[in-house]
């Protein structure tokens, strides 16, 4: 049970099953070339970004967290759009940049 003592099971069930989906979509857009790199790392994140939000929202349970712990959990973005860039400038560096954005 999360903040309003209310059972929260289908939605955590439905949330499971969203983030199912969206690992065979991941899996799938794996073996997929959508034309080059840059798009392919593209795709991955916003991927991956829909499956955290997901998680952060529900298991996390920041749908029900008072604005001072959602506060908190939006400021990681930063660092994790930092990382985003860092893993994308070495990328880059070892397979070329006419390789990731031709």
């Amino acid at each position: 049970m999360a903040g309003n003592g209310k059972s929260h099971v289908k939605e955590m069930a439905l949330t499971l099953a969203a983030l199912l989906i969206l690992t065979v979509i991941t899996v799938w857009a794996a073996h997929v070339n959508f034309g080059s790199l840059a798009i392919n790392i593209v795709i991955a994140v916003l991927i991956a970004t829909i499956k955290v939000s997901l998680v952060m929202l529900f298991f996390m349970h920041l749908r029900w967290e008072n604005k001072l712990v959602v506060a908190f959990a939006i400021l990681a973005i930063p660092f994790i759009i930092l990382a985003i860039g860092a893993i994308i400038w070495d990328t880059t560096i070892r397979v070329g940049v006419e390789k990731v954005f031709p």
